[in-house]
């Protein structure tokens, strides 16, 4: 069964920027496209960002485009998303996907 952790999310002003990463465990990590979503308050679960397996293939939300860069590092089974130039509307619960598979979310929160 796999298992995504994610981390470092955190208050942080507008203007700021966080490093989120999603830690993939129980398994040989695949070779399924990673992804980042998030929830805001009241509102659905949202794509963010999308990262192939061999990273040279990446999709962005364009609300995030410009701003935030997903990588990842199969060998150590993470994928990262660096968030720069937040704004208050990246506030939400940020997700760690793979196929089926989610993780437990992490806060991002961006004051203005």
């Amino acid at each position: 069964q796999v298992q995504l952790v994610e981390s470092g999310g955190g208050l942080v002003q507008a203007g700021g920027s966080l490093r989120l990463s999603c830690a993939a465990s129980g398994r040989t990590f695949s070779t399924d496209a990673m992804q980042w979503f998030r929830q805001a308050p009241g509102k659905e679960r949202e794509f963010v960002a999308a990262i192939g397996w061999t990273a040279g293939s990446t999709y962005y939300a364009d609300s995030v485009k410009d701003r935030f860069t997903i990588s990842r590092d199969n060998t150590k089974h993470t994928v990262y998303l660096q968030m720069n130039a937040l704004k208050p509307d990246d506030t939400g619960v940020y997700y760690c996907n793979e196929g089926p598979h989610w993780g437990q979310g992490t806060q991002v929160t961006v004051s203005s």
